[in-house]
C-alpha cells in the first residue's frame, strides 16, 4: 500500500501517512501502535510485528513535532550571529529570497561531514518543513527516496545529488575551468598546473576532468600538471612542489575552489605569489588587495540561491513537475595575477 494523496488537482503535496493508518494497515489499536512507535517493551510480538509491517509498508515517519510538544523541548535552538552568510554568499541569497518569498529559513552546517549531513537532513525530514535546500557532500542520498516519496520537495545546490532524482542548481564547472585555461594560455603559458579539490566530491571530479580535457585540446602533457586531493596544508604544499620545481616548471596556476586558492596563497608566500600567474575558481575575500590583484573565475553566488529557492517553491507548488537541472554561467574577473605573462 503507498501513502494516500489529498486533494486532486495540481499543486497537491502527497499526504503523509499517519499512525491512524498504520493501525488500520496493521489491524489493531491506535494505542498499540503508539507503544510500538515510543518503545514500549510491553507490546506482545505478534502485534510488534504486525505494526512494524505496516510502518515499512506505508513509509511511516514519526511525527517529530508531536513528541517535542508532548516532551517539552523542540531539539533545534537558534543562532543568532554576525551575517553567518559572510563566508557563505548563497546562503545569504537563499535567506532573503525566501524572506521575500514569505518562509522562515532555518540553516544548519554540514561541516563537509557525510554522517553528520545525514543526522541533520533527516532530522528537517522529521521536523516536517516545507522543503529542503541541500548543499550536498554524501557520495549517496538513497536514504531520501521515502521522504522524497512522502511529498517533501528537495533541491540540490552546487552539485546533484546521488541516488536520489530531485532539482539542481550548479555553476557551469567545466566552462569555467575553461575559461581560466585559455586565458592563461593566451597570455603565453604553456606549462600550466591545477590544484583543486578532492575528486569524490562532484564539483571537484567535474573541474579537474575540465582542466585535463583543456590541456588535451591544447596539446599539452597531464603529467605532473593535475593535483587533486583533500585540501591540506601538506598536500598542497607537494602539489606546489612537484608543478613549481620539476624539470619543465609550470609558470601558471588555476585553483579548484576559494579553499584551495588561500592554500595556495599561504604555501607560496607574498613574494613567490607575486612572480606566478594564478587564476583562481571562486572569488577569495580581499582578492582585490593581493599584489597583484587576483583575477578569477566568479561564480554567481547570488543566482544560485535564488534560483535554488524558486526551484524549491516550484516543486512545492506543483509535486509531480518535472525534474530540473539548472546550469548558472560564470563571469571571468581580471585584475592583474592572471596576467601575468609567461
Amino acid at each position: 500500500m503507498s501513502p494516500a494523496r489529498s486533494g486532486t488537482g495540481a499543486g497537491t503535496r502527497p499526504k503523509r501517512p499517519t499512525m491512524v493508518d498504520v493501525a488500520r494497515e496493521a489491524g489493531v489499536a491506535l494505542r498499540t501502535v503508539s507503544r510500538v512507535v515510543n518503545n514500549d517493551p510491553t507490546v506482545g510480538e505478534k502485534n510488534l510485528a504486525k505494526v512494524q509491517a505496516a510502518i515499512a509498508a506505508l513509509n511511516y515517519r514519526p511525527d517529530e513535532r508531536a513528541r517535542q510538544l508532548r516532551l517539552g523541548v523542540t531539539g533545534t535552538i537558534g543562532a543568532a550571529v554576525r551575517r553567518i552568510a559572510e563566508v557563505n554568499p548563497e546562503l545569504a541569497a537563499i535567506e532573503h529570497t525566501a524572506r521575500s518569498s514569505g518562509l522562515t529559513l532555518l540553516a544548519a552546517s554540514t561541516d563537509f561531514d557525510e554522517a553528520r549531513e545525514r543526522e541533520i537532513l533527516i532530522s528537517m525530514c522529521r521536523q516536517r518543513l516545507d522543503g529542503i535546500i541541500v548543499e550536498p557532500i554524501g557520495e549517496s542520498h538513497g536514504y531520501l527516496q521515502p521522504e522524497l516519496e512522502a511529498g517533501m520537495p528537495v533541491v540540490s545546490m552546487d552539485r546533484p545529488m546521488s541516488g536520489i532524482s530531485a532539482d539542481c542548481v550548479m555553476s557551469d564547472n567545466a566552462s569555467g575551468i575553461g575559461m581560466a585555461f585559455h586565458h592563461l594560455h593566451q597570455h603565453g603559458h604553456r606549462r600550466i598546473a591545477y590544484i583543486g579539490d578532492s575528486e569524490r566530491v562532484f564539483s571537484g571530479r567535474e573541474r579537474a576532468g575540465a582542466f585535463r580535457a583543456s590541456l588535451r585540446a591544447y596539446g599539452e602533457p597531464l603529467d605532473g600538471l593535475v593535483h587533486t586531493g583533500e585540501i591540506t596544508a601538506q598536500r598542497v604544499a607537494a602539489a606546489l612542489e612537484t608543478a613549481l620545481h620539476a624539470a619543465q616548471p609550470a609558470t601558471a596556476l588555476v585553483t579548484g575552489n576559494m579553499e584551495t586558492t588561500i592554500a595556495v596563497l599561504r604555501q607560496l608566500g607574498r613574494d613567490q605569489a607575486s612572480r606566478i600567474a594564478i587564476v583562481g575558481f571562486d572569488e577569495v575575500p580581499l582578492a582585490d588587495l593581493l599584489q597583484p590583484a587576483l583575477t578569477v573565475v566568479a561564480q554567481d553566488t547570488a543566482r544560485i540561491g535564488r534560483t535554488a529557492v524558486e526551484l524549491l517553491r516550484a516543486r512545492m507548488a506543483e509535486p509531480d513537475r518535472a525534474v530540473e537541472t539548472v546550469v548558472v554561467p560564470l563571469d571571468l574577473i581580471v585584475r592583474g595575477s592572471g596576467e601575468l605573462r609567461a
